[in-house]
């Protein structure tokens, strides 16, 4: 029963550090993420080269030997496609969402995933209904969105056009990847490399849906524009590696607790982005629509997923356990330690 407490702890230890880990690079990528997009005008090129950089430095320090990861099967990809698909167009939606409106914006929307994941969670993949003090955060997420909203200065119809669409995606997003995650077998960095290359393969078929190809040649061939900017470049560079980072801790959070939970770390998070937020841009919610966006974020953190075992031991790279498959449940919870707590007296 020892060695049972003490892989628990090391389990503890290790979920803490990956949700604290996503949590940071969330928060910092966002403000990157606006840096640069101010700096470098080029959004769908901005993003399909922090695909890049994730796909091709997981496959480098692959061939190093400093990490393993799945190798790259076109039955596998053809089964991942569909996740890699909503996880881009979250990230364009959320691209044009920063485009035509503030950060505050942003994260008041971002906010109100939980009650769309939570539903989602409780209707598809049977978690347990909220709890009341779990019903009780999700009013006060809805009543500080709704505040923000009836007080927003720069409202238009096509940054909440926007906002909408990227609701809709990131909600998906969440739940879907949770179930690809669960099963498709792959190991963390596998899930990063398939992500981002097939990310990457889509990325220029809305090039040309948005015209912005014609934007890029045209800067090309004239010699000007932010595509030489040695600051915008600076930005572009740093934003590709955390999103890079991003991407590791992402996915490795997403195993290591419920989609609810994944989805309340990155609210929690946003409080490190509305200070900066406030102090580094000339344009952000009136103070009222500060304090509306604060009881967003405070519902986040009120927000209590319910839990229905001990959390699941991930087979992963970064465990050393090896069982056969026969010793997980469709939920990933390993049967052996859920049978030996049961057992404990």
């Amino acid at each position: 029963m020892s060695s049972i407490r003490i892989d628990a702890s090391k389990q503890h230890y290790t979920t803490t550090f990956l949700v604290v880990g996503y949590a940071l690079c969330s928060s910092l990528l966002a403000i990157i993420n606006k840096y640069a997009i101010t700096q470098f005008n080029y959004p769908g090129l901005l993003t399909a080269l922090q695909y890049l950089t994730s796909a091709l430095g997981v496959y480098l320090l692959g061939k190093l030997g400093f990490l393993h990861h799945d190798p790259f099967t076109l039955d596998t990809a053809k089964r991942f496609f569909p996740a890699a698909l909503v996880f881009f167009l979250a990230i364009f939606t959320n691209t044009n969402l920063l485009r035509h409106a503030n950060v505050d914006t942003f994260i008041v929307f971002r906010s109100l995933t939980p009650l769309l994941v939570a539903l989602a969670d409780t209707v598809f993949r049977h978690q347990p209904c909220p709890s009341k003090l779990t019903f009780f955060s999700l009013v006060v997420i809805l009543a500080g969105a709704v505040g923000y909203v009836s007080t927003d200065s720069a409202f238009t119809l096509t940054a909440y056009s926007w906002a909408f669409a990227y609701l809709v995606t990131i909600t998906t997003e969440m739940v879907y990847i949770k179930h690809m995650v669960m099963n498709l077998g792959l190991n963390t960095w596998g899930f990063v490399l398939y992500n981002n290359l097939l990310s990457l393969m889509i990325a220029p078929l809305f090039w040309f849906l948005t015209g912005e190809n014609l934007e890029v040649f045209d800067a090309l061939r004239s010699g000007s524009g932010s595509l030489f900017d040695p600051s915008a470049l600076a930005a572009v560079g740093l934003s590709c590696v955390f999103g890079l980072a991003i991407s590791f801790f992402g996915f490795a959070a997403r195993k290591a607790v419920s989609a609810t939970a994944f989805t309340v770390t990155g609210v929690v998070n946003k409080f490190l982005t509305v200070a900066i937020n406030v102090l580094i841009w000339d344009k952000h919610a009136s103070p009222f629509g500060l304090l509306c966006l604060l009881f967003t974020i405070v519902g986040g953190v009120l927000y209590q997923q319910s839990v229905t075992g001990p959390a699941p031991v991930q087979r992963d790279t970064m465990v050393d356990v090896e069982k056969n498959p026969g010793d997980y449940d469709d939920d990933g919870h390993d049967l052996e330690v859920e049978r030996l707590l049961k057992d404990k007296p």
